[in-house]
Order: structure tokens, then sequence, then C-alpha cells
């Protein structure tokens, strides 16, 4: 049985589906933090879906991990050329495979945090997103400030500090972006939270405020950061979802993902999402989606 990876997708059976489309052709467009099940069971399968569609080819995902423990996730991504197998589960029984192809990169921040931030700060990237969980966002429970005692974020206030935290990166990447004269990217919470993009607002820009009064401000004015509400059942992936998966459809995947039929992805495009035709004509079908299928 072939090992997932590029090279491999053809050998597949046909009751799993592929990538129709060049992944060669994809280029990156967006930056996200925190590269779990959910995130690969719904916004990097809905840009897979639009790339099928021979859209959206400059939309490819930079998936990054940004604690220790998100190396696995990174040997495994390297691994099988940034590919993995998405499976519907049905609830008569029926399951459906997708090998998704619209993660292109994926970096490990605390072994490299200066690859990161620049990544964040070319200019191809316009929007940098987050599934970083309620607790990712430093939100007092009581207060609803934010709350900047962690060991983490105390350290990344140091001056000339190597950021080791989502805030860390995100704002070093937004103040080189200002000095070099290009715009901020859009940061887009995909948490699964009230107020999603407001929380997201309220704790980056009080972060660079932490670091420069007159930063945070411009970050709460000049950054955009859009609620959305987001929904699908994707339970962590387990060795009988792997097993399962090989002995169903012949794929060995190291990091397969399973989830629900039902998806839905709602976003408040007010004034919120990147300018230019690309954006207008490819993305808006996929920022503002609800489907009862996969």
């Amino acid at each position: 049985m072939p090992a997932l990876s590029s090279r491999t997708l053809p050998l597949l059976s046909a009751s799993v589906s592929t990538p129709g489309y060049d992944r060669d052709r994809v280029r990156a467009g967006i930056v996200h933090l925190g590269v779990g099940g959910f995130h690969r069971s719904h916004q990097a399968m809905y840009l897979d879906r639009l790339m099928e569609r021979g859209q959206a080819l400059d939309w490819g995902v930079v998936g990054v991990g940004v604690l220790p423990g998100d190396r696995s996730m990174a040997e495994v991504m390297v691994a099988q050329d940034h590919l993995y197998t998405l499976v519907v589960s049905h609830p008569d029984g029926y399951l459906g495979a997708r090998v998704i192809g619209s993660v292109v990169e994926y970096l490990l921040a605390p072994e490299d945090p200066e690859a990161v931030v620049e990544r964040m700060t070319d200019p191809a990237i316009r929007i940098v997103s987050l599934t970083v969980t309620e607790g990712g966002y430093n939100v007092d429970p009581v207060t609803g400030e934010f709350d900047a005692s962690s060991a983490g974020v105390r350290a990344d206030l140091e001056s000339g500090a190597l950021p080791r935290t989502s805030f860390g990166l995100v704002t070093e990447a937004l103040v080189r972006r200002r000095a070099r004269g290009v715009p901020p990217f859009t940061v887009m919470s995909c948490d699964n939270i009230p107020g999603n993009g407001d929380v997201a607002r309220r704790s980056f820009a009080a972060f660079a405020g932490l670091k420069d009064a007159e930063l945070g401000a411009w970050v709460d004015r000049e950054v955009a950061f859009p609620n959305s509400m987001v929904d699908r059942i994707t339970p962590a992936t387990t060795d009988e979802h792997r097993e399962r998966l090989a002995q169903r459809f012949g794929v060995e995947d190291a990091w397969p993902v399973v989830c629900e039929p039902w998806t839905q992805w709602v976003l408040d495009g007010t004034g919120s999402r990147p300018a230019g035709p690309r954006w207008r004509t490819s993305a808006c079908s996929w920022w503002t989606t609800s489907s009862p299928t996969s």
C-alpha cells in the first residue's frame, strides 16, 4: 500500500477523489496558524473545492505550527507533500474520501520564527487566519480584556525578542509590512466563539499596544478582523481512523481527517476583505457558504 504523496496520487483507488488541478500552479495567499483537524476539514476543504473549479489558485495555504508539539504535524505534512485525506462520515454509514491539495507549505514557528514572520510579510499573503481555540486569545474570563500575564506573551513583549506566540508573530509581520509600505493582511479568526473577529481585534490590538501605544491604535484602526460563524464536527484523528482509511480505500495516510457531512462558514465581509478583482471574482463564493454536503 503506497504512502500518500504527490508521487503516489495516481496509484490511489478510483474510490478516492484526488485534486484534478495542477498543484504546481497553486500560489500561497493565506498563512494559517493552528493547523488541526478543524482547519483541514473546513477552510482548507473550501479552498480545495474552489481550486477544483479552476479558481483561487492564488489562495494556497501556508500552515504554521505555533507550539513545540506541532512538530509531529510538520513532519507528516512535509513527508506527504502537504496532502491529506478528508473522510466524510455520513449517518447511513457511507464514507466519502477526498485528498485535499490546498495546503502548499508548512512552517514550524518554534524552529524558525523568522521564516514565519517573513512569510507573513510577503505581499502575496493577504490573509492570516487562525484556529487557536478560545484560550488562544488570552482573554480574561471575568473582564473580557487581554491577559498579558502568560510567560509567552511577556517574553514576546521584551525588546528584540524572537516572537514565540501568535500575537508576537502576527504583530511583527504587521510592523514589517507597515515599514515596507505593504498593506496589512486581514486577520481572520476561524474559531467557534461568539464575535471571534471582535475578540481577535481586542487581543491583537492590545498586545500591539503594549509594545507601542501608537502601533496598537494603528492595528485597531487599519487591520481587518472579520467576524465569522463556522461549523463542522471534526473529531481528533485516531489509529482506528487511519486503519479504516487503509482498509476501505487503500490509502496509507499518517494524519487523515474525519468529519460530518454538514459544514457551514458565514463571514461578515463588511469592510474586511482584501481588495482586488481576484477576491471579488473567486473568493466570495467560499467566504459566505452554508452546505449540508461535503
